[in-house]
């Protein structure tokens, strides 16, 4: 029996799904089962790495969304418009969707799953994050028996690789960026990568599955790399850390848990500085990683290239796969209930400023008798407890302070840095990073 797939795009990832599809040759059987109908292009003249015949070829995506001989689409534009509209058309005709984009599916998921479940189709989106790596499919079945607690994911090749060649180098943020762009490691506008706004993307994906409701993309607080200095780097260094772009998503212990507290969750993207011990500070370059704790099983990472055409590629023909076997077994395959999606509810987000940290901060102060003792009066009256404040020299004629806190409310720290601020004696907060 033959699935035909239509594919819409045939960029990096597309190209890379072709090849797969047209040579099953050492791969599962069921592959041979899977065949290309139709790929949408923009234009049919331009060079390519893979050739079609010319009647597989169609600048009309129309034709292959509504075409009645296709039975998965695989949407791999990228960006939201036209996107999502072609994904919802296709549904409506339809179609099992396929898809690599993180940033419709964060953003539309709500609208896009809806009207799969009322159509009784499916919608894969394993190569939405973490590129190749599996990890939204053991969410679902293999990790769905876990009371999961925490995902914590290196989900940015972009990000990980400017503050590896950071760390390694002793290089500032710009320069790194500017040599990335030119690799082509970075796009040329990299605000969705060092901005955080693609990782916020992605966790909101994976919060979702891992604890069973949508999330509101807005609620997901996001802050970027482009702070992170050299000296923050060297200073993570000294007090045995790395720093890395992590984006969380945590359940929020109440203070009291004998109360009936509804779950809240804690969803956040920004620089941290981690230990040298944790599982993901070892993970480097353009490498992702995804650490997920839950119990009785513990903690689990999944690691791998997060990018790229065969990685991304490897992951849209797992999920064409896995439609097909459901397709060739079943008569009705929907609702399949470990891997549709069915859940209604919206998850109830921890606000930032009450969410618990602890934080690093580098504080310049003329150098004056009694500045210490004034900055530990200042966090001491907002509750804030310190770990650890040391005079680490000068800098620029000004003595450079560095402190880390115990785990503190995040309101209260910024209370504490706002009358710091205030103080004759201190100059600037260059760098103000969050702790593991």
């Amino acid at each position: 029996m033959t699935y035909k797939v239509g594919l819409l795009g045939l960029g990096t990832v597309g190209t890379g799904t072709a090849k797969i599809l047209t040579a099953p040759e050492g791969r599962h059987p069921l592959m041979r089962e899977l065949e290309i109908a139709k790929v949408g292009v923009r234009t049919l003249d331009k060079p390519r790495d893979i050739q079609f015949p010319p009647s597989v070829l169609t600048t009309d995506f129309d034709e292959i969304v509504t075409n009645p001989e296709i039975d998965i689409v695989a949407e791999l534009i990228g960006g939201v418009e036209p996107a999502r509209s072609w994904i919802l058309k296709a549904i409506e005709h339809g179609k099992h969707i396929v898809t690599a984009n993180k940033a419709v599916m964060s953003r539309h998921g709500d609208e896009i799953f809806a009207a799969a479940n009322e159509k009784g189709v499916y919608v894969m989106l394993e190569a939405a994050v973490g590129g190749g790596i599996p990890v939204i499919a053991p969410l679902k079945q293999a990790l769905g028996v876990n009371r999961i607690k925490r995902v914590t994911g290196i989900v940015n090749g972009t990000t990980n690789y400017i503050l590896t060649r950071m760390k390694n180098e002793g290089a500032d943020f710009e320069a790194v960026l500017a040599d990335a762009q030119k690799l082509g490691y970075a796009e040329a506008d990299p605000t969705a990568d060092v901005e955080g706004l693609d990782a916020a993307d992605k966790i909101a994906i994976l919060a979702s599955i891992a604890f069973g409701g949508r999330i509101k993309l807005e609620e997901v607080f996001c802050e970027g790399i482009r702070h992170v200095t050299a000296a923050d780097i060297a200073y993570a260094e000294k007090l045995d850390f790395v720093i890395k772009l992590l984006a969380i998503a945590q359940e929020d212990v109440p203070e009291d848990p004998s109360t009936d507290t509804p779950q809240q969750l804690a969803l956040k993207v920004h620089p941290t500085l981690l230990p040298k011990s944790h599982p993901l500070a070892s993970v480097d370059g353009v490498f992702n990683a995804i650490l997920v704790e839950g119990e009785p099983l513990g903690e689990v990472m999944f690691f791998g290239p997060g990018a790229g055409e065969g990685a991304t590629a490897s992951a849209v023909v797992a999920d064409m796969m896995n439609i097909a076997a459901i397709l060739k077994t079943e008569t009705e395959p929907i609702p399949h209930p470990l891997l549709s999606s069915t859940h209604q509810h919206y998850c109830s987000i921890v606000p930032m400023e009450d969410s618990v940290s602890r934080f690093y901060a580098r504080v310049l102060t003329q150098d004056s008798p009694g500045v210490i003792g004034s900055l530990g009066t200042c966090f001491g009256d907002r509750g804030v407890s310190l770990e650890s404040v040391v005079q680490t020299g000068m800098r620029d004629n000004l003595a450079e302070i560095v402190l880390v806190t115990h785990q503190v409310r995040e309101g209260n720290f910024r209370d504490a840095l706002e009358a710091i601020s205030q103080l004759d004696d201190v100059k600037e907060i260059p760098s103000v990073i969050r702790v593991w």
